[in-house]
């Protein structure tokens, strides 16, 4: 057997070998996004957890990022106000 079919004997059997296995863009080395079926975008953290769903590949991106930072940061609590507490006020 000559080197060249050699050589392609042994790429086609690595390939055959690892299917699943594909390069993914790390975005910031902490996510991935990618497009379902449905032509939405997801994207999912590296230990997979599903974080952001979006029209947009660009718009999951953003909407990741922002989520993240807020995840990390911890998200401003200070402005929140009760709108409706459930309680009837008054004499029934």
């Amino acid at each position: 057997m000559d080197l060249t079919k050699k050589l392609m004997t042994q790429s086609n059997q690595t390939n055959a070998e690892h299917p699943e296995i594909k390069e993914v863009e790390w975005i910031d080395d902490s996510f991935r996004v990618y497009e379902t079926q449905y032509k939405l975008w997801h994207s999912a953290a590296k230990d997979g957890e599903e974080l952001i769903t979006a029209l947009t590949k660009q718009q999951c991106i953003d909407g990741t990022r922002f989520y993240l930072k807020g995840r990390q940061e911890g998200w401003d609590t200070s402005n929140s106000r009760v709108v409706n507490d459930g309680k009837v006020g008054g004499k029934l």
